[in-house]
């Protein structure tokens, strides 16, 4: 007679084994309809798994994150029923859910068309609108590699062999169709109720380019036709604002295949990379920091040292000089240990806060690169707080609102903030770790924000906060961290003379405000569709002549504006003024100074925004407070009057 306890704490008791689908009934008929799946004990099920004891359970529906999950996953085994019905000669193999849907790769002998997706998507839905009940059934390893190979299903056997003898194999059928899957699904296809499918693309069997070319279909699954028309105008948004057209259309950088993972940055996207360094560079010294630099090539001993040749080793590039190992440093953190290190440091030295534009690199796998959002060398805002353990709370506190600041100037305000706990395997007392968490936690309610727990997801060395940014479009990106660490200061010998005297260990906060130069780049680039802000604009003006008669005064009025530190061109081209304008509009240049006779006579410019508006005829000193007062204004204002 199992007692079960629903998330408000009311109960509902039953003299019978009870599944979840009938124990949502017997709450309510709407609920019925909508449930999806059960977490009975925290555990994600099925609506048909049989409660047998007192358990507590929570009906998963589609407004639920986890029901959204259910409907992807089962969209995927969705996707393979319809390539089966199609093409029977295909062979499945896996289809995971990934960020905003889910894909199935398949062994075909021949590349999927644009037409064939039309088809298959077509045969998703038939089979949706037949509503076909989904059912779980178990079956020995054994039996289930023999019935995989009776079907033709080389890969699924593959699979299924792979795993544990003693292990049962749980199998999800529907019509026809059955597949392997640990589950749970919908009750039946009909729950599935707005899919699409986006693009077909390669992927090697098991991810090694030494195995079969797959192909891999993805697609996008949403709990109402709403929420999936407004994922893909996200999408089309997205694709209008991608970095890497953006990036080549605005002569900002490139990337070749003679330097996989590298940037190649032209002047225009340079001369933005350093004004952003710049800008971090003025902000850092006026918090406290001491710049410094570290080099590039470390002996491999040090990593052994501080920890990451065991963690990380196989993401480093190492070498042998004059038979000694070395590595491509990957992080700047042991280096920075390394001047912590020279001379004794006392108490009062503490905190000491160091900051490096370190250039790193790492061993990213060739297929997970992209753009400049996920290279192999990059720059890091890096810096290092090394402090008491009663100086964690203020010096989180005050990263806090430095962090704030920063992002505000670059036109983000919408902040989300989340504290990750200690994993399972760490260093450190629980006594260490409870006062780090307590001192992360207290530093986010001092603030007054509000944040996310992610239990268990720390460093091994510490906990951390995680900071993520929402752009323009809803999404989010992770960038900011502080983290505390307890073990490299340690291992690497770092120390300083206490009040008594004592030599004590400090603690060291790993920060980062914007992570790594080159993919916070790109995400600026997306944020305003390559159109920046007057303080980031790799040209803030152009000055365009209509004749060649005020050529003179069009380089009079560029040195001028040049004197007074702005970034400004100009364009003496025998063209056609409106052929110039629609160029640099093109360009994105904030600013279009027009010059005819009678501007050149006047002393003055005419003004034209990249957005087509007209500011009318100026002065030069006028236009000069306007360009001043839209930088000094940074990312905060966009728009002018």
């Amino acid at each position: 007679m199992p007692r079960i306890t629903l998330p408000d704490a009311s109960h509902r008791d039953f003299d019978h084994p009870v599944t979840v689908g009938e124990v949502a009934a017997a709450i309510g008929a709407g609920l019925a309809k909508a449930a999806l799946a059960g977490r009975v004990d925290g555990a994600l099920v099925d609506t048909g798994f049989l409660i047998e004891r007192d358990a507590t359970l929570a009906i998963v529906t589609g407004r639920d994150a986890d029901g959204l999950e259910v409907i992807r996953h089962s969209c995927a085994h969705l996707l393979a029923q319809a390539v089966k019905a199609l093409f029977p000669e295909a062979q499945v193999t896996i289809g995971p859910v990934i960020e905003d849907g889910f894909y199935y790769d398949f062994a075909y002998h021949r590349p999927f068309t644009p037409e064939d997706l039309d088809a298959i998507e077509e045969k998703m839905r038939e089979l949706a609108q037949a509503d076909l009940r989904v059912t779980r059934s178990e079956m020995p390893r054994d039996e289930a590699v023999g019935y995989f190979r009776g079907l033709g299903e080389e890969y699924k056997a593959e699979i299924i062999a792979a795993i544990p003898e003693d292990q049962i194999i749980s199998l999800y059928s529907q019509g026809d169709f059955t597949d392997l899957c640990r589950g749970p699904h919908v009750p039946s296809t009909g729950k599935i109720p707005a899919f699409k499918l986006t693009k077909v693309a390669g992927a090697y069997w098991r991810g090694d380019s030494a195995n079969a070319m797959l192909q891999r279909i993805y697609g996008t699954a949403w709990q109402s036709k709403k929420d999936l028309d407004a994922y893909l105008q996200r999408i089309e948004e997205a694709e209008k604002r991608d970095h890497r057209k953006l990036g080549r259309r605005l002569d900002l950088f490139h990337v070749q295949e003679e330097a996989p993972g590298m940037v190649f940055w032209h002047p225009r996207g340079w001369t933005l990379y350093t004004q952003i360094e710049g800008y971090m560079r003025q902000m850092q010294r006026a918090a406290g920091y001491q710049e410094i630099r570290t080099p590039q090539l470390v002996d491999f001993s040090l990593w052994q040292r501080s920890g990451h040749a065991d963690k990380f080793g196989a993401d480093m590039f190492a070498l042998q000089i004059d038979e000694r190992a070395f590595a491509i440093k990957p992080m700047n953190c042991p280096c920075h240990v390394q001047v912590y290190n020279q001379g004794l440091r006392s108490y009062r030295d503490l905190p000491l806060r160091l900051a490096e534009f370190g250039s790193c690199h790492r061993n990213e796998p060739s297929g997970s690169l992209h753009g400049i959002m996920r290279v192999r060398g990059f720059t890091q805002d890096d810096a290092h707080i090394f402090c008491t353990e009663a100086q964690i709370q203020g010096e989180v506190a005050r990263f806090i609102d430095f962090l704030h600041r920063i992002y505000a100037d670059f036109g983000f305000n919408e902040v989300i903030y989340r504290l990750s706990t200690r994993p399972p395997q760490r260093v450190g007392s629980d006594e260490v770790w409870d006062r780090a968490e307590q001192a992360l936690a207290d530093a986010l309610n001092h603030q007054g924000l509000d944040w996310e727990l992610l239990p268990g997801e720390g460093a091994f060395y510490g906990p951390k906060i995680e900071f993520s940014l929402k752009d323009c479009i809803g999404r989010v990106w992770q960038l900011g961290t502080i983290q505390v660490d307890f073990s490299m200061p340690e291992r690497l010998g770092a120390q300083y003379v206490a009040q008594d005297d004592s030599r004590q260990v400090p603690v060291m906060l790993h920060r980062a405000v914007l992570g790594s130069f080159e993919r916070f780049i790109g995400i600026l680039i997306e944020q305003y569709e390559g159109a920046f802000p007057p303080w980031l604009a790799p040209e803030q003006a152009v000055v365009l002549n209509i004749t060649d008669n005020q050529a003179g005064y069009v380089q009079e009025v560029t040195e001028a504006l040049q004197n007074k530190g702005f970034r400004v061109t100009n364009d003496l081209r025998n063209e056609k003024i409106g052929f110039k304008i629609r160029e640099h509009t093109l360009l994105k240049t904030p600013y279009l100074l027009i010059v005819g006779d009678r501007e050149a006579q006047a002393r003055s410019v005419a003004v034209r925004t990249r957005e087509g508006a007209d500011l009318g005829t100026m002065t030069l000193e006028r236009f000069v407070e306007l360009l001043d007062e839209r930088v000094s204004q940074r990312s905060r204002v966009m728009n002018d009057n």
